[in-house]
């Protein structure tokens, strides 16, 4: 259920490019879901960054980004993205972006932050990665790994497959943090 009032202060802005709506997860401690409908670009970076750290100050640090309606994200706000992802985690939360967009990861993806950041497809897994997290989950990521080809070193943030950026091959990391080829 939407509540814009659950932080402080949250109404008194408004910009017409980018509408965010707020909805309190009970299951988790300090969870809230941030619908945003609209774009992100440098253009409304002030208004989404001071949003954000309202939501940030209220001491809701497990956030759900939901993106389902967010049509378009610059490098600006991937930027944003980025900055808030490290303020939450610098207070013991984290960040899922939930129904991105397939334009919008593509974006991600380009700028080389895809990794960074959970993307999740439904709101249930959402809820289920911060559950996971509360029950002191195992969760073995950040990881940093070897190539099974080059022996490179790489940081892995989940689990995947990625590219090697020393040698370019394939590698698949499951949920344990072992990498093999492919």
């Amino acid at each position: 259920m939407i509540d814009n009032t659950l932080v402080k202060g949250f109404l008194e802005d408004k910009d017409d490019s980018l509408k965010i709506n707020l909805e309190k997860v009970p299951d988790v401690k300090n969870c809230i879901i941030i619908n945003l409908n609209g774009y992100v670009d440098t253009y409304n970076s002030a208004y989404f960054q001071k949003q954000m750290g309202k939501i940030i100050e209220a001491n809701f640090v497990n956030i759900i980004c939901n993106s389902y309606n967010l049509n378009y994200v610059s490098s600006t706000g991937i930027g944003l993205f980025t900055d808030f992802l490290k303020m939450i985690k610098e207070k013991g939360g984290d960040l899922v972006l939930l129904n991105v967009q397939p334009k919008v990861y593509e974006v991600f993806q380009l700028l080389g932050f895809s990794q960074l950041f959970n993307f999740k497809e439904n709101l249930n897994d959402s809820v289920e990665f911060f559950k996971k997290r509360e029950a002191g989950g195992s969760n073995v990521f950040p990881k940093v790994l070897s190539c099974p080809v080059c022996s490179h070193r790489l940081k892995a943030t989940k689990s995947g497959r990625f590219r090697c950026a020393e040698c370019k091959s394939i590698i698949s990391i499951d949920e344990g943090g072992n990498a093999v080829l492919g």
